[in-house]
């Protein structure tokens, strides 16, 4: 029997509350802006050619854990689980999984169904037989899956978080986002949390990783000023601001900002703000962990001990953390 993928959307854009919260943002005196804003349509396309750059090591040194340590990943992971991908995008990595773990269910969970129905409609026809479901939520503030999807207590949960986006939540809220996943996992004993992390390394290799030669991920960067300028009407010039990635070595932590080449002043609808020569907007972090320090935040986190499976190098780990 084929499966047709269902779609279930919980997050609606609500362009009111969105533009309380960039200007919000920007009115603060360390302007900030959330990271999930730099993914616009251009922004994501602009990303996936990030994951393809010489510098940016994460992705393919996660991808060749994952290829290295298959059988060990399919001797922890339950057989027949409903495999809940976090922030599933195309659904590339988890798809790459299925012959290793075998999942019953496949649940691509992402901000919005619309990106994900052409990956999921496409995947159905490499698996006809699997349970595929998409849902629009945002996962980030409150993980809660819909009834609709079905799941019952007698279904192994696999949630899946890959690509070290942990990273982008400060420590405090890594452990409140990782005690609702492991909620999640819970109802079944035999569930747990697939997960990968980066790790603390020369920070020389983590600050070219976010300042490319080419220029990708700079572009990236600025791009968030044209979508500002479309979700409060502002009128950024890309021109007037320079990308900064910086490793704060006191907080393990990538910094990303956009900082004013010169004075300028910045008009929306509501108001203006001016930007000193020099002055920044703080548009995202990536913490990095070691080893201990990540097991520990599992477990404090109320999982089980972790497997944590490293590259050569210790580069990137991918973890399998047991309810």
């Amino acid at each position: 029997m084929t499966h047709m993928p269902r779609f279930i959307q919980l997050h609606h854009s609500n362009a009111e509350q969105i533009q309380t919260e960039l200007l919000e943002g920007l009115a603060t005196p360390q302007a900030h802006i959330s990271p999930k804003y730099l993914y616009d349509e251009l922004g994501s396309k602009l990303f996936e050619a990030i994951t393809c750059i010489p510098e940016y090591y994460p992705t393919r040194v996660e991808a060749s854990i994952f290829k290295a340590q298959a059988k060990a990943l399919a001797d922890l992971v339950p057989k027949g689980a409903s495999l809940i991908d976090l922030g599933a995008g195309n659904c590339q990595k988890a798809a790459n999984l299925f012959n290793v773990f075998q999942p019953a269910r496949y649940v691509a969970v992402d901000i919005s169904v619309a990106f994900l129905k052409g990956a999921l409609e496409c995947l159905q026809r490499q698996f006809p037989d699997m349970d595929m479901a998409g849902v629009g939520m945002d996962f980030s503030t409150q993980l809660q899956l819909p009834s609709e999807l079905g799941l019952s207590p007698g279904d192994a949960r696999v949630l899946f978080y890959p690509g070290s986006s942990i990273g982008n939540f400060t420590p405090s809220e890594a452990l409140a986002f990782l005690k609702q996943v492991h909620a999640c996992c819970a109802v079944n004993k035999h569930g747990g949390l697939l997960i990968g992390v980066d790790l603390v390394k020369d920070p020389r290799v983590l600050q070219a990783a976010y300042d490319d030669a080419l220029g990708v991920t700079a572009a990236f960067n600025r791009n968030l000023l044209l979508h500002l300028n479309t979700l409060i009407g502002s009128d950024f010039k890309v021109a007037d601001w320079a990308h900064v990635g910086l490793y704060n070595t006191d907080q393990s932590r990538i910094e990303m900002h956009l900082e004013a080449v010169r004075e300028v002043t910045v008009t929306w609808p509501q108001g203006s703000r001016r930007f000193k020569a020099g002055e920044r907007i703080h548009t995202e972090n990536s913490y990095k962990w070691t080893l201990n320090g990540f097991s520990q935040l599992l477990q404090d986190a109320g999982f089980q001990q972790a497997t944590l499976l490293t590259d050569p190098q210790q580069q990137f780990a991918v973890c399998w953390a047991p309810v």
